[in-house]
């Protein structure tokens, strides 16, 4: 059968079987946790196993990371236990295992369960576990899907399954541009999300063969904020678009030093990071684009997630359930070597909790996203439709 064929069919199964019949939902592109600091006593045990099919498959998480990153480690390994309940019959059984949320942490668990026979290995989440679990996995031709949002970790056989600040900002710049907004400026906070957003943008807008008017870096005050908006105001006409990636009050308060300072002709642009009440109920950013997935499926995920363990998820579980989906559908598809560079690359992609996605060659991921406007009452509506396959083009 050809590899094409396998995949579209994998799409289906995943579909089917691991989201009910329904696709992703929206509630924004997530950028992950940061880095977590001193670890704790575990929170799980270290050595649980999930399913008892014959193929292992790792689930590396920051089970005794402490705080948030904990947190985030259960809800990740519940999602792979609901996409386990999702396939019934699969033939893998996914091995948890504590990486403390350090690269050290990560190698020791990575060769651990390279002893063990693993065949894939799921996370870990944080890029310097990622970059731990790398090395062992590389030398026993293992690949890593894991949850990182950091794209220097991607590589061929370790990919990322993340929301990658990349894919909003080509979503957003491209359709700007193909809406005549050619000529662009950017707003990005002065820390390290503002400086990958920038150089995101940048080429966003190289690719798109649009005009970077000017770009200026803020601090999260208001005093400096409105500094920079009003250099940004300054170039008036020239400025068709204005990207703002930042959540939170951020855009908003952009929003209303720009228009205070004269500039109310140019479009606003945001990130998956808008999708936020903050955002969505800023009159001033009434009539903004942003990316994000579009659909039903996380919504069906949070209602399946919350019914079985009482809580509603972490936005960025959906990882974790769509990795262990793919993990079982590949096995079902291809048996135990369905594992390869070439099958987790075929272009076609498959189809998960957030819509389509594929992995590059890179190890970096691609995203079929929609277009979103903010209508400044708490709600926005879809202005550019996801795309449902990679050869539709645009939306990604």
């Amino acid at each position: 059968m050809a590899r094409s064929r396998i995949v579209s069919r994998l799409a289906r199964t995943v579909a089917v079987f691991g989201l009910a019949g329904t696709l992703a939902a929206c509630v924004g592109t997530p950028t992950g946790p940061q880095t977590p600091s001193r670890p704790t006593q575990p929170s799980q045990p270290a050595g649980e196993v999930i399913g008892s099919g014959s193929v292992p498959v790792a689930l590396l998480l920051p089970m005794s990371a402490g705080g948030e990153a904990a947190g985030l480690a259960t809800a990740f390994r519940n999602a792979a236990e609901l996409a386990m309940d999702d396939f019934p019959n699969s033939d893998i059984r996914i091995l948890v295992r504590d990486t403390g949320g350090t690269q050290g942490g990560a190698q020791a668990a990575a060769q651990a369960v390279l002893g063990e026979g693993a065949k894939l290995i799921l996370g870990p989440v944080f890029s310097p576990a990622v970059a731990g679990a790398a090395g062992p996995a590389r030398q026993a031709g293992v690949p890593v899907i894991a949850f990182s949002t950091d794209a220097t970790v991607a590589k061929r056989g370790v990919y990322l399954l993340s929301f990658l600040p990349r894919q909003d900002a080509d979503r957003i710049v491209s359709y700007a541009i193909s809406k005549g907004s050619t000529s662009l400026a950017a707003l990005v906070p002065d820390n390290g999300y503002g400086l990958v957003m920038e150089a995101a943008f940048r080429e966003a807008v190289s690719r798109g063969n649009g005009q970077v008017v000017a770009v200026e870096r803020y601090q999260q005050e208001p005093g400096d904020m409105a500094a920079k908006a009003a250099a940004i105001a300054s170039k008036g006409s020239q400025v068709r678009g204005i990207f703002m990636p930042n959540g939170g009050r951020d855009p908003g308060v952009l929003a209303a030093a720009l228009r205070e300072n004269g500039l109310s002709s140019a479009k606003y642009l945001g990130s998956g990071q808008w999708d936020d009440p903050n955002v969505l109920e800023s009159e001033a950013l009434s009539g903004s684009w942003y990316p994000a997935p579009q659909g039903r499926g996380f919504s069906s995920f949070e209602s399946k997630y919350q019914r079985k363990f009482g809580a509603p998820p972490p936005r960025t579980s959906s990882l974790a359930y769509d990795a262990a989906s793919l993990a079982a559908g590949l096995v079902r598809a291809r048996g135990a070597t369905a594992f390869t560079d070439d099958m987790l690359t075929n272009p076609d992609g498959f189809l998960g909790v957030d819509g389509i996605f594929r992995f590059l060659p890179d190890g970096r991921s691609q995203r079929g996203l929609a277009v979103y406007e903010v209508l400044g009452n708490g709600n926005s509506k879809v202005v550019s439709p996801a795309p449902r396959s990679f050869t539709q083009g645009g939306g990604f």
